[in-house]
C-alpha cells in the first residue's frame, strides 16, 4: 500500500485503518487518524473544486511525510488527499500515523494536517448554491500559522 495517494474517488476510513493496523503486527500502541470533511460554509456551498499537479503533490506531500518520520517515531503513515468536484459532507484528506506511544501519533498526525492545509500544492475553488463559480480560495491565516510553528520549531 502507498503511503501517499491522490484520488478522485471517496475513500474507506475504516478499511485504511484496517490496512495500517494490519501492517503493524502488534508494533504500535497508538493510532491516530483524522477525516477532514466538506463543508457546505452555512448553506452556500454546493461544492469545492481541487486541483493538483499529478506526480509533484504526491511527491511534496512524501517529502512532508519523510520530514514527520524524522521528527517522530511513527511506525506508519497513510495520507490520502482527493481532488476533482467534492460535495458538502464527503472526505477531503484522510491521515492516519502510528507509533509506540500515542503522543508521537498525534503530534505527527497534527503537523501532516497543517502542512496539508497551508502548504499543499492543491488549489480549491468553490461552486456556490446560485449556480456560480467562486474564485480560488487562499489558505486562512490561522492554518499558515500553525504550519510556520512547526517550522520555528515551537511546536513538537
Amino acid at each position: 500500500m502507498s503511503r501517499v495517494s491522490i484520488q478522485p474517488e471517496p475513500f474507506d476510513v475504516a478499511a485504511e485503518l484496517a490496512a495500517v493496523e494490519a501492517g503493524l503486527q502488534g508494533r504500535a500502541g497508538a493510532v491516530v487518524s483524522f477525516t477532514g470533511l466538506c463543508r457546505d460554509e452555512d448553506g452556500r456551498l454546493t461544492a469545492l473544486e481541487l486541483e493538483h499537479y499529478p506526480g509533484m503533490a504526491e511527491a511534496e506531500i512524501e517529502r512532508v511525510v519523510e520530514e514527520a518520520e524524522g521528527r517522530w517515531p511513527i511506525q506508519a503513515v497513510r495520507v490520502i488527499h482527493r481532488h476533482g468536484l467534492i460535495r458538502p459532507g464527503a472526505g477531503i484528506v484522510l491521515v492516519i500515523t502510528a507509533s509506540a506511544h500515542r503522543k508521537a501519533a498525534f503530534e505527527a498526525a497534527d503537523f501532516l494536517m497543517d502542512y496539508l492545509k497551508a502548504r499543499a500544492p492543491f488549489w480549491k475553488r468553490e461552486h456556490l448554491t446560485d449556480g456560480t463559480t467562486g474564485g480560488w480560495v487562499e489558505a486562512i491565516e490561522a492554518d499558515a500559522q500553525a504550519a510556520q510553528s512547526w517550522a520555528a520549531g515551537s511546536r513538537g
